[in-house]
Parts: C-alpha cells; structure tokens; sequence
C-alpha cells in the first residue's frame, strides 16, 4: 500500500507520528459505453447548453446554481478566499463511548500506520482506546478541507491497527419524510418473532459472503473470449513486447518469395550491404541496383553461348563417327 497522507495524531501533550493509507478500495463491476456495431468506446464532448458549441477546459469555470436555477461564476480568486487548511494534525477532540457514534455518519476509512518514533505513544493510544472502549472524535484536514472522523482499533490478520473514519455534517445525514404507523403487535406474533431471531443467530464472517453478481460477470465475459466473441479495436489491441527488425523481416520475405519461384537468394552480399548506414541518395541507389542486375543478365548470355557451342560441337563428332 502507498500512503496518501502523513501527519500526527495529538492528544493532549502526546503527539504520533503517523502516515494514513486507503483501507478500502472498490470492487465494483464496471462497463464501459461502446458502439455496439464495432466495440468502439463512446467519447463525450464539453458542449455548452446556450450556444452548442464545444468548450475547452480551459474556459471551463466553477459555477454555483441556486435554488432558483440562477448560475453563479466563481473565479480562481474567489475560491482562493474560501477557508482552507493545509494542517497535517489529526486532533484529538474527545472520547466518546462507541454507541454514541450511528454508523450512517461513517464515509471512509484509513488505516493509520505510527512512524518514526511514533511507535510507543500509538501503542499507548490503542491501548487507552481498547480499554476504554471508546472511539476518539477528531478533526483533520483532509484535501485542504477540515472534517470530523473517529479514531477507532481494528483487529486485522497483520495485528490491531488504529482505523480512522471519516464522518458526514449533521447537516448531510438526511431525515425520513415518511412515517411508519402500524397496529402493535400481538403477543404471539412478537414470539413466533423472537424464535425466528434466535433460529437465525450467529457470529458475523464477512467470508461466509461471496459477491455472485461480479462473479457472474466474470464468467461470461470468459465464456465469450473462448467462444471468439471479441471486438478487437485500436485502444484494445496489444502488442506481444517483441521488437520487429524491419530488415530481417524484408529480408525474409524476399527470400520466401524466390523460393516460391524456384529462384535462388543470391542477394546475400546485397543484405549486408543494406544494413550500413543509407548515406547515398535514392537515385544513386537506383543506379546501383541496376548495375549488377546488367552484369547478371552479361553472365546468363555468355553461359548460355556457351553452352550452345557445346552441343554443337558434340553433335559433329557423332556424325563423324
């Protein structure tokens, strides 16, 4: 894991070094928009909606609507005036019994690892925590923004971590507009209803589940690249790693080529020659593939004369006898 963020943890006069790491991450399955013609990926442009016309993001600018549907522009200087921290402590508010805290305020956690000579004082802090069982309300700053969150310990496979979470405002926890009245229970139907709990109960383990959804999705993409059910475009071709020589492949290629037609590869000196550095022109390379190609042609004719004079003369001595 990668730290994201290094700071200390202060309570009281104690201060802990330490650095925070995701604790999570998303396993979520995710699609992407294609053209279901060619599996092209869909592209989406910066349009504006008064005039039509595409943006660049350059000219792009924060913009706040009210609830009168009116846009407010802010620029790059009003935002440098809104409050921002950039303080690397984690402090130490209060402790609170555990209870007291509702899970729906909980956003996003981190782990907190001590650093440095941070060891001993955040072990002194997990251990005060554990035996107080109760979680520490801080304030930190995170992304330039000051937010609330609790300091908490965590068994884990790699031993008891201190786990800070992230916490919403009040303010975004939002009330049910809905009432639920019902009759009261009868004494019978609260029984049968306490059997059914009690049928049922059990420790937690977060193994026992399996997301079959993601599994599901897996298998079928699987299936479907063993039946040759694939789209191959630009952006998903890939390459094997190997670096083609050019050359040799042309090299190759001619050679094939001449095979097919019963010729001989007699261009080996030519090869060589070819792979020294082009300095010549591309008329002065023309004229010098020409020439051995006459001097070659001189060759044929003469053994072919020669040849002819051959069989003549054969053709004379057996009349002759």
């Amino acid at each position: 894991m990668r730290a994201i963020w290094k700071g200390a943890v202060s309570f009281g006069l104690v201060s802990v070094p330490v650095k925070l790491y995701a604790a999570t991450e998303s396993h979520d399955v995710s699609f992407r928009q294609v053209h279901a013609k060619d599996g092209g990926r869909i592209k989406y442009q910066r349009v504006c909606s008064l005039d039509g016309e595409e943006v660049a993001y350059a000219d792009i600018a924060k913009g706040y609507e009210t609830e009168d549907g009116e846009m407010v522009i802010l620029t790059d200087d009003d935002m440098a005036q809104l409050p921002s921290t950039s303080s690397r402590e984690i402090a130490v508010e209060k402790f609170v019994p555990r209870e007291q805290i509702d899970p729906l305020l909980f956003e996003k956690s981190y782990y907190l690892e001590p650093e440095g000579a941070g060891a001993k004082p955040y072990a002194l802090l997990r251990q005060a925590l554990k035996d107080a069982d109760r979680m520490a309300v801080v304030t930190v700053a995170l992304r330039q923004r000051t937010t609330i969150a609790v300091l908490r310990v965590r068994e884990t496979e790699a031993g008891e971590v201190i786990v800070l979470q992230t916490m919403m405002w009040p303010d975004e926890v939002r009330v049910p507009d809905f009432k639920v009245e019902v009759d009261d229970a009868k004494p019978q139907e609260v029984k049968m209803a306490h059997m059914l709990v009690e049928t049922l109960a059990g420790d937690f383990d977060a193994s026992e589940f399996e997301d079959d959804y993601a599994g599901a999705v897996d298998a079928l993409v699987k299936s479907k690249i063993e039946g040759g059910e694939i789209k191959r475009t630009e952006t998903s071709t890939k390459t094997s790693g190997e670096v083609v020589d050019l050359l040799a492949a042309l090299q190759k290629s001619v050679a094939a080529a001449k095979s097919a037609r019963g010729e001989a590869d007699d261009d080996s000196d030519d090869a060589s020659d070819a792979e020294k550095p082009a300095r010549k022109t591309a008329a002065k390379k023309s004229s010098a593939k020409k020439a051995p190609a006459k001097k070659a042609t001189a060759k044929k004719s003469t053994a072919k004369k020669t040849a002819t004079k051959k069989t003549a003369a054969k053709k004379q001595a057996k009349k002759a006898s």
